[in-house]
């Protein structure tokens, strides 16, 4: 008996994300459109349900937020370009928010396929909560998934980006839960002579491998 179960390839962090050109509510993009911006790409099962509609609202309502961390956003769901036209006026009209930024139609799939946003332990036809995040470079740097049940945290995509940023612009690392302001985690020594110095280079210090400092 032959097994009909399709794989699903996940795309690869600090690669270039998948190439897309597609159809969306404020016509035709292409990745190369974001070049020189960072990108957060977000799948939604469908339109029109209560947890994605939740999701979008909180996206459109920190829009001008992820505009001033250089992001934009950008939507995707299996659906037509006339229905997502038709669920972005529900919204202004039954919550007085208006969606600011493209949503992808994506009737034939290939987007969702390409990022593994279809997952046939949820459903072989919706694709799950997945979000992307892409650098100014094309390189594919985070992304996470959630099930179908359980909106997004918008807050923590913004913390993520932020903290990205930093630690592209300092080579440094974030702890758990950083926020701006807060100290970074220096790269570890890399020699046993670099590790006996690091008490005396002014960090936080608590173990060779362990230090922080303000930026």
């Amino acid at each position: 008996m032959t097994d009909q179960t399709q794989t699903t390839i996940l795309p690869q962090l600090n690669k270039p994300a998948p190439d897309f050109k597609a159809v969306t509510t404020h016509g035709d993009r292409q990745l190369s459109d974001y070049l020189g911006k960072w990108l957060v790409l977000f799948s939604h099962p469908a339109d029109f349900t209560p947890v994605c509609t939740t999701e979008f609202i909180a996206f459109a309502q920190n829009h001008d937020r992820f505009a001033a961390l250089n992001t934009e956003l950008l939507g995707l769901s299996i659906d037509s370009k006339y229905a997502h036209i038709a669920w972005v006026q529900s919204i202004r009209e039954n919550f007085g928010v208006e969606v600011p930024f493209p949503i992808i139609e994506d009737l034939s799939m290939k987007v969702a396929h390409d990022y593994g946003m279809i997952q046939p332990g949820a459903s072989d036809t919706s694709a799950v909560r997945a979000t992307f995040i892409i650098d100014p470079e094309g390189i594919l740097r985070a992304m996470v998934y959630y099930p179908m049940t359980n909106g997004r945290s918008i807050e923590e995509f913004l913390r993520l980006i932020e903290a990205l940023q930093t630690s592209d612009a300092h080579k440094v690392a974030t702890p758990e839960g950083w926020k701006r302001g807060e100290k970074v985690i220096v790269p570890p020594p890399a020699t046993a002579q670099e590790a006996d110095k690091r008490k005396e280079e002014g960090f936080e210090y608590t173990d060779w491998y362990f230090s922080k400092k303000d930026i």
